[in-house]
């Protein structure tokens, strides 16, 4: 068959191109697929719960999916390598969503049933994807070249280079053998930290540090040195600026200031992060979230109506294979059944109002949580500020109309757990479709093979946290569940009527007179809401790109190759870890813990991770890279 050089929307042409009709959906792409949704959402809730962080399954599944089908079994294509991916990743996501909320419901002294944790993650999870559905064309076709998605371009860069080998894929696999290396003797064997930092002379409470992980390195190389520039002006000013007022402010407070127990002269910078810059940080993210929202209606609103215009006409123009999406019919009779169902539903412990919310939030955040990843990617995605901002609003509105005690919290919960677990599969979909819109792939291959995943993983979500609960008792020193405990206090404050309005409105002035700036104050307020000691890496990664692009331009496609590589190889490794912690087998392998005193740990983990670095610099180099 004579190939057309066919192109998708905005000109961009993919690997695969929209004329070539390969196996995407095979036996063999899903088998190995709810494999790998069923190892990688277990260990992520089991992570999630006990150190408060997820690993974005994507780039791992990608590797192996490769490894095994064009390594062991010596056949599959590339677009059934990414249905491999697309639906591990659906698991990971699902159970990012669920340890992010749900054990909100254990703090508050209800132990759900199975049957609701699985229904919240069902309702959830397919609400995310028939949102993306409807932002995709915006989001990640219109948006190409604007919105990095470097876990998303990370995974596509390592499938087209597993599938054409030579050099390329050389370059990638260099990358990821050397941050494989690098994160299992440092988290495996434990010889140095993941986490350095120290404090500043002569500021009080003033500290800075990096999570030296080469994945945020790789990260901040993929996003570019804007981003992760604006993104580290937001942690500065929480951890250089804030924090040390609070310090200094507070010396001689002995007595707790709501919402913290503590009193400030007792809190160390961590303890005012979690007791107050994250309630700040959540402001600042409600307020840049709903202006990339409004940013966005118009084209959202020309992609509806071009949904319906498709709907009405009679058929004979020809849609290209890789454009093509669920039909919308489909996704608006799919969204309106899971309105109702939330409602009608008896043990969603649920009303009219309280899915109203939940659609409105839901269609919302999952725009939002897709436009975050698409700049700092679906592992930093910051849920968990979604979450804060949809619980106090429907805590209010839940309280406002009579609903009271117990039964009034745990409403509030639901509907913010349904919103956090479809705006995490929301930010996952659109790092997939992104993969999918690089190589070639068909989008309604991918949002279709999203249910099948998500349908397993809710399945086994009720049972995987009773059984976690029953074992070790979530809010325990075993299972703390850290991400959700703040979830719990405010809840708590709205309907005992003490919520910390004055820290959320600061947050919301900080997003708006970013604005006023003339900066984009979502990644800002990223930054102001996740620890600085994430924000450093990614900067030092951007800083390593801005280098390349003004003294060796024509390296940038090489360092892209090698930068996906660390993110693949720290990834990969960081999920065979969580599933040596799951197996209780973790603490035995770190035989190398203590060997070297905190200094000298801390100083081998910034040479090291500056190293690295370093290579990404000198591994920029444009000739390294077949055509």
């Amino acid at each position: 068959m004579q190939k057309e050089d066919l192109k998708n929307e905005g000109g961009f042409k993919p690997y695969v191109p929209a004329d070539v009709y390969l196996p995407e959906i095979t036996p063999t792409s899903v088998i190995l697929g709810v494999i790998l949704v069923i190892i990688f959402g277990a260990a992520n809730a089991y992570l999630g719960l006990k150190v408060g962080m997820t690993v974005s399954a994507s780039i791992p599944a990608a590797v192996v999916s490769m490894s095994i089908l064009k390594g062991v079994l010596r056949r599959g294509t590339i677009l059934e390598n990414n249905i491999v991916q697309t639906l591990a990743s659906a698991g990971e996501a699902a159970a990012a969503g669920v340890v992010f909320s749900i054990p909100a419901l254990y703090f508050l002294d209800y132990i759900p049933s199975m049957l609701l944790i699985s229904l919240i993650t069902l309702f959830g999870g397919i609400l995310g994807v028939i949102g993306m559905v409807i932002y995709r064309r915006y989001l990640i076709v219109e948006q190409h070249g604007i919105l990095p998605y470097p876990e998303g371009t990370a995974c596509a860069e390592i499938l087209i280079a597993g599938d054409k080998g030579g050099v390329s894929a050389k370059m990638v696999f260099k990358g990821g053998i050397i941050a494989a290396i690098y994160r299992f003797v440092q988290s495996g064997l434990g010889l140095f930290p993941d986490v350095i930092e120290t404090s500043i002379p002569k500021l009080p409470g003033g500290v800075i540090g990096g999570n030296v992980l080469p994945a945020l390195v790789g990260v901040g190389y993929l996003i570019g040195y804007r981003v992760s520039a604006i993104i580290l002006a937001g942690g500065l000013l929480a951890w250089l600026v804030i924090i040390p007022l609070f310090s200094f402010i507070g010396t001689y407070v002995n007595t707790p200031i709501f919402p913290s127990q503590t009193p400030l002269s007792q809190l160390d910078a961590w303890g005012m992060w979690a007791d107050y810059i994250q309630y700040i940080g959540a402001g600042a993210l409600t307020v840049g979230g709903l202006f990339e929202f409004f940013k966005a209606l118009p084209v959202v609103k020309d992609a509806i109506l071009s949904s319906f215009s498709k709907i009405k006409a009679n058929g004979s123009q020809k849609i290209l294979r890789t454009e093509m999406d669920i039909p919308f019919p489909y996704i608006v009779i799919t969204f309106l059944a899971i309105v109702v169902l939330i409602a009608l539903i008896p043990q969603m412990e649920m009303n009219i109002m309280g899915a109203f919310l939940t659609a409105l939030f839901g269609f919302l955040f999952v725009s939002i949580s897709s436009r975050i990843v698409g700049v700092v990617g679906s592992s930093s995605n910051p849920v968990s500020g979604m979450t804060i901002a949809t619980i106090f609003i429907s805590a209010i509105v839940m309280k406002s109309i009579g609903y009271t005690g117990i039964k009034g919290m745990v409403t509030t919960v639901v509907i913010g757990a349904i919103v956090t677990v479809a705006a995490a599969i929301a930010g996952d979909t659109s790092q997939d479709l992104k993969t999918g819109y690089i190589v070639g792939a068909t989008p309604r291959a991918q949002q279709i093979i999203m249910i099948p995943g998500i349908l397993i993983f809710a399945g086994m979500s009720g049972f995987v946290l009773t059984l976690l609960n029953n074992a070790y008792h979530i809010g325990s020193s075993e299972l703390p569940s850290p991400a959700t405990a703040v979830i719990a206090v405010l809840v708590k404050g709205v309907f005992a009527g003490n919520l910390p309005w004055g820290l959320l409105l600061i947050g919301a002035a900080i997003g708006i007179i970013v604005e006023l700036m003339g900066i984009a104050s979502l990644p800002f307020a990223i930054g102001l809401y996740l620890p600085v000691h994430l924000s450093v890496p990614i900067f030092i990664g951007g800083f390593v790109r801005n280098i390349v692009e003004k003294y060796r331009s024509n390296g940038v496609e090489s360092g892209t190759l090698y930068a996906s590589g660390l993110v693949a190889g720290d990834a990969l490794v960081g999920i065979i870890l969580a599933l040596f912690t799951t197996a209780g087998i973790a603490d035995k392998l770190a035989i190398a813990s203590g060997l070297l005193n905190n200094n000298l740990a801390s100083l081998l983990a910034l040479v090291l991770i500056l190293i690295i670095a370093y290579t990404l610099y000198t591994n920029s180099r444009s000739d390294e890279v077949s055509e």
